[in-house]
């Protein structure tokens, strides 16, 4: 019998580098002999840097959607998104005929249109079968200073509370990042007392607001974690992803293919 296949969704904030990261965890898989399915789930994607075995743009297109029913982008991107979960049999149908060892789907720009609509918890029931998980991408600029850590880290608690799926943290386009930058943040992510220090020094208002029960709370729910450094240009990072998959469902153990 098959094992169950790992299905990675990449989710983000626009322009945090989730479809470059696909596509180089892709090619990283492809190259250690894992059969890897690519699902693209933007349905208004444009030129996309690869070649998805599955694109959602053959049922539903943000493009089309607009000149149909006279919607600007913001309205036809969460009338898509309502029209992908009434074609999930169909998208169902087509996955079953391959059998693959991993399944990554790059998700929408728009993390709130994917996260908060209902029917974007539906696709990530269906699709993800036996063994979902997700890639919660932390933008580098973002995350170099510590408000924009805190929100970060609220987006992703909110991304694994809706979907209640094995998540990971991952800081792309690390490469982007000078060292000490790099190193600040792993502090923070190793503590949250530091956190709070380097918010008190930036912002002492926003320090007044957020409590240090609430940073303990999110290391309760495993979201307070520390981050994956990744970088799709310079291929890093993709080894621990990978390793993280084997933690949550193999006990461990390499998934590797027969």
């Amino acid at each position: 019998m098959a094992q169950d296949p790992v299905n990675y969704f990449f989710v983000g904030t626009a322009g945090c580098g989730k479809t470059q990261l696909t596509r180089a965890y892709k090619r990283w898989l492809d190259e250690r002999g894992l059969d890897t399915l690519l699902v693209n789930l933007d349905p208004g994607a444009g030129q996309l840097p690869y070649s998805p075995e599955i694109d959602i743009r053959d049922w539903v297109s943000l493009d089309k959607v607009m000149a149909e029913y006279g919607l600007g982008p913001n309205g036809a991107q969460i009338a898509c998104a309502d029209m992908i979960a009434v074609k999930l049999p169909e998208i169902e149908e087509v996955l079953e005929e391959f059998d693959p060892d991993v399944v990554l789907f790059d998700t929408p720009g728009q993390l709130e249109l994917f996260v908060f609509r209902h029917s974007s918890k539906r696709i990530v029931e269906r699709l993800g079968g036996a063994q979902p998980l997700l890639a919660f991408l932390f933008d580098p600029i973002l995350s170099s200073t510590p408000s924009g850590f805190v929100s970060l880290l609220m987006l992703c608690a909110s991304t694994q509370f809706r979907f209640n799926a094995p998540i990971v943290n991952v800081l792309s386009k690390s490469d982007l990042l000078e060292a000490k930058d790099l190193e600040r943040i792993e502090q923070w992510t190793g503590e949250p007392d530091h956190l709070m220090d380097a918010l008190g020094e930036s912002e002492p208002d926003a320090q007044k607001l957020l409590s240090i029960e609430l940073l303990r709370a999110f290391e309760t729910m495993g979201v307070y974690r520390p981050l994956i450094r990744a970088s799709s240009t310079a291929m890093t990072g993709l080894e621990d992803l990978h390793a993280a998959a084997q933690l949550a469902y193999s006990g461990g153990e390499d998934l590797a293919p027969d």
